[in-house]
Order: C-alpha cells, then structure tokens, then sequence
C-alpha cells in the first residue's frame, strides 16, 4: 500500500501556523502576555539600539500585517506591566523585560524541539525555501491590494 504525501498548500500553512501559535499563545498565556505583546516586546529586545515606538510598530506591523493601532495598544499595555520603559521618544525593554522573553523561550525549547525533532535537514531547508517564497509572493500580493 503506498501512501502519498499532503500537498503543502494554503490550508496546510494555516494549519501549521494554528498550531504551533496554539502552543505559544498557551505558554504566553501563562506569563500573562498576549501573543501581539511577546512580538512586540521581542522587537525591542533583539535590537542593537533603542528604537522607536514608531520603529516597533513598523516592524510588528510588518510581520504581523495587523492594524498599527493594535501594536501602539500593546505596546501601552507592556509599558503598563513595566516590561518596557520610555527613555525620552525610545522604548526600551526592562530587566523584567528580557527576563519574561527567556523564561518563555526556556519553556518552549523541549516543546520546540520535539515539534521540529527528527525532521530531516533537507526537508527543513525545503520548506524554509518555499515558507520564503510563499511569503514575498503573499507580501506583494498585499501591497497591491493596499496600494
């Protein structure tokens, strides 16, 4: 009996992308964060210099393709909990901050790992080749629908 394989296409994705947020958004859940507030806060931990409120939304609304007031709430709403502070026109992320982002991190690596475990290499690097295509095509579609 041969089996044949599921063809990746946009019902696919969105299950997979369910998923795994499903995940997330439970861990998150747990540190009394919003799945918008752990990227946005991720946006101005993993940056070099202090970045904007502006800069922060750009960058979520940009990965999350989400309402920019929507980020500019998230981002009140993690200047409230203290995981962020204003320094003059600059957000920057406190010691509570970067701490809740590894306590996050430290508790989704076994769960990540035994998601993305025993994948082969190649089918990995596959699938990053066409997660990127997928997403500039799907990027441009986009632009032209908002344009």
């Amino acid at each position: 009996m041969t089996t044949t394989a599921p063809v990746a296409d946009a019902r696919a994705l969105g299950l997979a992308h369910h998923a795994a947020r499903g995940v997330l958004e439970h861990v998150l859940g747990r540190h009394g964060i919003t799945f918008q507030q752990q990227i946005a806060l991720r946006a101005a931990v993993t940056t070099d210099t202090p970045q904007t409120p502006d800069d922060v939304v750009t960058q979520v609304q940009g990965s999350l393709k989400t309402d920019p007031a929507d980020v500019h709430a998230a981002l009140d709403e993690l200047l409230a909990k203290r995981l962020l502070v204003a320094d003059d026109a600059q957000l920057c992320p406190t010691d509570a901050g970067r701490k809740l982002l590894a306590a996050v991190g430290a508790e989704l690596a076994p769960v990540s790992a035994r998601i993305w475990g025993g994948i082969p290499a190649e089918d990995l690097a596959t699938v990053g080749r066409v997660l990127a295509l997928v997403t500039e095509r799907a990027d441009a579609e986009l632009a032209a629908l908002t344009t």
